[in-house]
């Protein structure tokens, strides 16, 4: 991955299961030109993986950050930078 590339691995913690949230942040992301996914968790978190351009993918965290849909409440989004291990193509929903 080139050095305007970034790939970031979020924890979104509220109440963000059951509120449209992976599917809100996957069209956030694809707007964005980003890569990656959005899946659900046990504890009731959703992980985020997003991958792209650096200054795009800070726009995805403001935008989660900030609450995402108007249907969720984040109470607080943890990251970290991320090595996936393969490339992604496009921004799925997984289960």
């Amino acid at each position: 991955m080139n050095s305007d590339k970034q790939c970031v691995k979020c924890w979104v913690h509220g109440m963000v299961q059951g509120v449209g949230f992976r599917y809100s942040t996957q069209r956030e992301a694809e707007k964005l030109g980003l890569t990656g996914y959005a899946r659900n968790l046990d504890d009731g978190s959703v992980e985020v993986v997003a991958c792209g351009e650096i200054g795009q993918v800070e726009k995805l965290l403001a935008w989660l950050k900030a609450g995402g849909p108007r249907s969720a409440r984040v109470d607080k989004v943890l990251t970290e930078p991320h090595q996936p291990e393969r490339e992604w193509v496009n921004f799925g929903i997984r289960y």
